[in-house]
């Protein structure tokens, strides 16, 4: 049985991986199989490693760098692992993404930003000189992620992701399993993304007046492309509509989310991970079309909310909602509004006149860079000027 370890002596020097206990009978290793009722691999040493503070998972509170610790890093390969905890203080800080794909470097992604880290201990852009993941590291990820039953997650791997206690979503690429024309499984993984949640609490606030008409919130369809921010906006406006907005005049409401790629909510374990408001109901993992449903049948929701409609049975639900005097908030991939309409499907969404706002999102000042506010209905411009927004990090 092989085992990785690290040197204890200097951890900002190279992480030597793949020591065999044989060979090392001068460390003393122990086990710590249960954290939070999540079996994870944990290797502790003699001379007194320091260890990650007991947080609690999704701790408004928790340094984020702990955290990250906690909740991801925890449950990479322990040769990866060692490496990240071995990095500088605050080298890790709002970090978005850990990309580790068998026989290449280990990426990281922070903004537009991408780099690597060298098997010494630091960071740099010189992807040769990465850290290179191995396919055991890859598999010892996903071995870890799911406790060792990689069976029991077949329903979040057949749509390409899994989700991390925290919300933190791992992606995945590897042997896809096809049976009857639809996706069953993927086995043989080579590729993981880990896009680590965070909390931008206040966004939502300076778009809000624009989504306000005498005194009720209008059904909006939000415009973005990829990075942009519109997960993040979306998530902040669940919160601030089912806690209510004093300032605004505007009462909390029911609010149902129908979370099929578990975004929004960052579902563990059917618990949001994200904080959407003392009155919202979730649907995770529920397709868009039938969660709309399900929500006016047996939630009696104020506002529906869901992410990136794109199908044409997501539109005939969302007129359902809307003429069951349902306010729809959703969300779809595009630069702008003559770019949606070169896309049949989203074309005919955007003419159902349900919608009394667009929102245009971009990054061209930044992540959250609202460039337009209208009424298709109408065409009347709501917005005078390109807003920015900006929030309050809980990471």
């Amino acid at each position: 049985m092989t085992l990785w370890v690290t040197k204890p002596a200097n951890r900002s020097k190279a992480v030597q991986p793949d020591i065999s206990i044989s060979k090392a009978p001068e460390y003393r290793l122990k086990w710590l199989c249960l954290i939070s009722d999540c079996f994870i691999r944990v290797f502790t040493w003699e001379e007194g490693v320091s260890q990650v503070p007991a947080l609690k998972p999704g701790s408004k509170h928790a340094p984020s760098e702990d955290r990250l610790s906690l909740e991801v890093i925890s449950l990479l390969a322990p040769p990866l692992a060692s490496l990240l905890r071995g990095l500088p203080a605050g080298s890790l800080r709002e970090l978005e993404e850990i990309r580790m794909r068998a026989g290449q470097p280990l990426l990281l992604r922070r903004g537009n930003l991408e780099f690597t880290v060298y098997p010494g201990g630091k960071i740099g852009s010189d992807l040769v000189k990465g850290f290179p993941v191995t396919p055991e590291a890859v598999r010892s990820s996903v071995e870890i992620m799911t406790r060792s039953s990689i069976y029991a997650w077949e329903d979040e791997l057949r749509n390409g992701f899994l989700t991390l206690r925290g919300g933190h979503r791992v992606g995945l690429a590897g042997k896809v399993v096809v049976e009857g024309g639809y996706v069953k499984t993927v086995r043989h993984i080579s590729s993981l993304n880990v896009r680590i949640a965070k909390e931008i609490k206040g966004v939502g606030r300076k778009l809000l007046p624009y989504l306000i008409e005498k005194s009720i919130v209008q059904s909006a369809l939000i415009i973005s492309p990829p990075q942009a921010g519109k997960t993040t906006l979306l998530r902040d406006l669940i919160r601030i509509l089912s806690s209510g907005e004093p300032e605004a005049g505007l009462a909390g409401l029911n609010v149902g989310v129908v979370d099929e790629r578990s975004e929004l909510a960052g579902c563990w374990e059917g618990i949001p991970q994200n904080d959407l408001g003392p009155r919202t109901d979730v649907l995770d993992c529920c397709p868009k079309s039938q969660g709309m449903v399900m929500l006016l049948r047996a939630m009696s929701p104020q506002v529906i909310v869901t992410d990136e409609l794109g199908r044409r049975e997501d539109i005939t639900a969302l007129e359902e909602a809307v003429n069951g005097g349902v306010t729809v908030i959703t969300t779809v991939h595009g630069q702008d509004e003559q770019d949606i309409k070169r896309k049949p499907v989203l074309r005919e969404l955007l003419g159902t006149g349900v919608f009394r706002r667009g929102v245009v999102l971009s990054r061209r000042q930044g992540v959250g860079t609202v460039e337009r506010v209208w009424d298709p209905a109408t065409g009347r411009d709501i917005l005078t000027a390109p807003l920015v927004l900006r929030g309050r990090e809980h990471a």
